[in-house]
């Protein structure tokens, strides 16, 4: 409740109330720019100002929500601005890896393709490449098992041959019984491949 002031030709003055108990204050005169007690406003210190000038709520969270009681999701910032640089690189590491792999995936595939579709070589080849690749011969395919048989022939007869040399150099001076029997044996490794080779 203001104060009532009442102003004449003498000056000013702070009107007569009356009391709750029914009596009278008196009239009282005030100087220009007085202003009474009660309506001196409280000092604030410039830290209680700031909190009080802070919003109640928490960010993002308007009355009408904080009334009926209702929380808002936030809604879901960018990824690219919530990141950090470190996380940013791993990402586009990350996804370089995977276009890589891709890359990749399709290269083995058209490898394979071109393998499968290779017209110059003859179907003992193949064969020999497949029975390679595979580690061993199957027992379906005879064309691959002579071509693996003239292979441990053909080694065979190098065994021999550096054998031959070895006592041709004098390294061996006397060859032990079964060494004579491989050297004899030459002649039989030598039939054995070409007539293997005619059958392909």
């Amino acid at each position: 409740m203001a104060t009532p002031y009442v102003t004449d030709e003498s000056g000013k003055y702070i009107a007569a109330t009356q009391r709750p108990d029914g009596s009278w204050r008196k009239q009282r005169k005030v100087k220009e720019g007085y202003v009474p007690q009660e309506e001196v406003p409280v000092y604030e210190n410039k830290y209680v100002k700031f909190f009080k000038s802070k919003p109640s709520l928490p960010p993002g969270l308007s009355e009408t929500d904080a009334s009926t009681g209702k929380t808002q999701q936030p809604s879901k910032p960018d990824a690219d601005t919530t990141l950090s640089k470190t996380a940013k690189r791993n990402m586009k590491r990350k996804e370089k890896r995977k276009q890589e792999k891709g890359e990749r995936e399709q290269v083995e595939d058209a490898r394979q393709d071109l393998e499968r579709v290779n017209i110059s070589e003859t179907p003992v080849q193949k064969n020999l490449t497949s029975a390679h690749k595979n580690g061993s011969a199957s027992s379906d395919n005879p064309a691959a098992e002579r071509a693996k048989k003239i292979k441990n022939l053909r080694k065979k007869l190098r065994q021999v041959e550096e054998l031959q040399q070895k006592i041709d150099s004098g390294e061996i001076k006397e060859p032990s019984k079964e060494q004579l029997e491989k050297l004899s044996r030459r002649k039989a490794l030598e039939e054995e491949i070409e007539d293997l080779e005619l059958d392909l």
